[in-house]
């Protein structure tokens, strides 16, 4: 089976060669395909991931495909920065093939089934991107979300004052590394941090260097998505010291509070998410949130212009198009130990994380964020 991989591909490698050095790979694909890391017997690697339920170990498949001297070498790649990074410049083509030699010789199922060829139930999903270099977060970017307490007029008019009134989007930094857990990992409710809240959040993950890209332009610059949850801890600063009254590291910076995944769909194979976006998130069995991009305050392009204004996006960048209405905030209900966070988008994967206790710290409290219960608070509130 060795050479099963080339043989369905060579009439067409000559004209794919030539377009794929052209920068125009047009490689028609069997099927669509997404992309992820995985844990496959011990070893973290990078995999596409094909019917949600077949995984390709990526460097196996273009070992066996690199056996036939008609195909060019192409280095698989390291990890997912690497695939993003090297997309354009001929890792999709060499992804394009591999799917097509699968598909064309039936070896995903049966008696010619790859040995690269995993189900997703005998491997570990990891987070597609385990270190991103930057997570950039939207913060009150769906109407549903400007004003989730009052009476219905009142909502309605806080909603109406900010679609007259849109200015420029709102972005703070996500820690990453120890932050970003994947879909077979737990949410950790922090000691004492009895305020964890829920948020589904689209993914967008950069595919190129950009630095003052146009709204209209951005989505040349996109990869792909993934399914995000922004977990963030409502309890605040303790009273006294620094004045500051926001804390985002707070808010938004514990460990396990940025799931991602289950994997990443590559734009081509999803579609404008302006269009096509719908989230949600399940707490147990009962539907918390549900949107879709028409209830977004700024596009996702535009978010992409006004953080490109800021800083330098590079590939494996995330930008989260921010949350809707539904979270827990809205009616002081929080996440508990024993529950399970179900967040899904359509067309990209489902996130289902349960949530655990946080272990008491070792030692006097000292200087340490404190558990709510013991904020001394005023008197007279």
């Amino acid at each position: 089976m060795g050479w099963a991989l080339a043989a369905c591909l060579v009439a067409g490698l000559s004209s794919a060669a030539s377009l794929a050095a052209q920068g125009e790979p047009d490689l028609q694909i069997a099927e669509p395909f997404k992309v992820g890391t995985f844990e496959i017997e011990g070893l973290r690697t990078v995999g596409l991931v094909l019917r949600d339920h077949y995984i390709v170990d990526i460097a196996a498949a273009n070992l066996e495909l690199e056996r036939n001297p008609n195909y060019p070498r192409v280095p698989a790649p390291a990890d997912m920065l690497d695939l993003i990074g090297r997309y354009e410049y001929g890792v999709r083509l060499r992804l394009y093939e591999i799917v097509n030699g699968l598909v064309a010789g039936q070896r995903l199922t049966g008696p010619a089934r790859a040995e690269f060829v995993h189900d997703v139930e005998d491997v570990r999903i990891l987070p597609p991107i385990m270190f991103p270099g930057k997570i950039l977060n939207a913060a009150t970017n769906f109407y549903s979300r400007v004003a989730e307490t009052g009476t219905e007029e009142e909502k309605l008019e806080a909603r109406q004052q900010r679609r007259e009134n849109r200015g420029v989007p709102y972005l703070y930094l996500k820690p990453s590394r120890g932050v970003v857990i994947g879909a077979n990992d737990r949410i950790v409710v922090p000691y004492g941090r009895d305020q964890t809240d829920w948020e589904v959040e689209l993914g967008t993950v950069i595919g190129r260097a950009t630095k003052y890209v146009a709204a209209e332009d951005a989505q040349a610059h996109i990869f792909g998505y993934t399914v995000t949850i922004d977990v963030s801890d409502r309890g605040g600063r303790p009273p006294g010291g620094n004045p500051t009254a926001s804390d985002w590291l707070v808010g938004k910076g514990h460990d396990t509070f940025a799931p991602m995944g289950p994997w990443i769909v590559p734009k081509e194979f999803y579609g404008d998410p302006m269009e096509m976006l719908r989230q949600t998130l399940d707490v147990g069995e009962e539907r918390m949130q549900e949107a879709t991009a028409t209830d977004m305050i700024h596009s996702l392009w535009e978010l992409v212009e006004y953080a490109s204004s800021i800083l330098t996006l590079f590939p494996g960048d995330v930008i989260n198009n921010g949350t809707s209405g539904g979270v827990g905030e809205g009616t002081a209900r929080f996440l508990q130990p024993g529950e399970i966070v179900t967040a899904t988008i359509d067309g990209i994967g489902t996130l289902r994380l349960p949530v655990v206790a946080g272990t008491p710290p070792a030692g006097e409290i000292g200087v340490r964020l404190p558990p709510l219960w013991s904020y001394r608070r005023d008197p007279g509130n």
